[in-house]
């Protein structure tokens, strides 16, 4: 950050929790975190559309951060349904590293920071 640069304050964010137990490579995480992450915001979309708009507007916060096992994951999609806020649970394809079908990753908002938190906050980065 420049030495005259203020911090960008975020009200929205959107956090995708990528699966660490299934020794992906760089590439095949970074495609997985880009589905999760567009697949949760076309549903804030559809859903929110208020809340994805001031996202979008406000520089569309992600944060990446691991899990360690698919319980864990799945746990996560639950605890987002709970709470009320978008989500996407990515099941791999099967084409290049990953059996059909395998969960990788879930994309869970937009939404407000303290919301996401609430399920997310807990999470060390990626």
């Amino acid at each position: 950050m420049a030495a005259n640069a203020t911090p960008r304050l975020f009200r929205y964010k959107q956090v995708i929790a990528v699966r660490t137990d299934l020794d992906m490579s760089r590439g095949k995480i970074a495609v997985q975190v880009a589905h999760g992450a567009l697949s949760a915001a076309e549903r804030a979309r559809v859903t929110r559309q208020d809340v994805w708009k001031a996202w979008l507007d406000e520089g569309q916060k992600k944060v990446a951060v691991k899990v360690a096992s698919e319980k864990d994951l799945l746990d996560l999609k639950r605890l987002a349904v709970v709470h009320r806020l978008p989500n996407a649970l990515i099941r791999d394809a099967g084409m290049t590293e990953l059996p059909p079908g395998t969960i990788t990753v879930v994309g869970i908002g937009p939404a407000l920071s303290e919301e996401i938190d609430k399920v997310t906050g807990s999470l060390k980065l990626l």
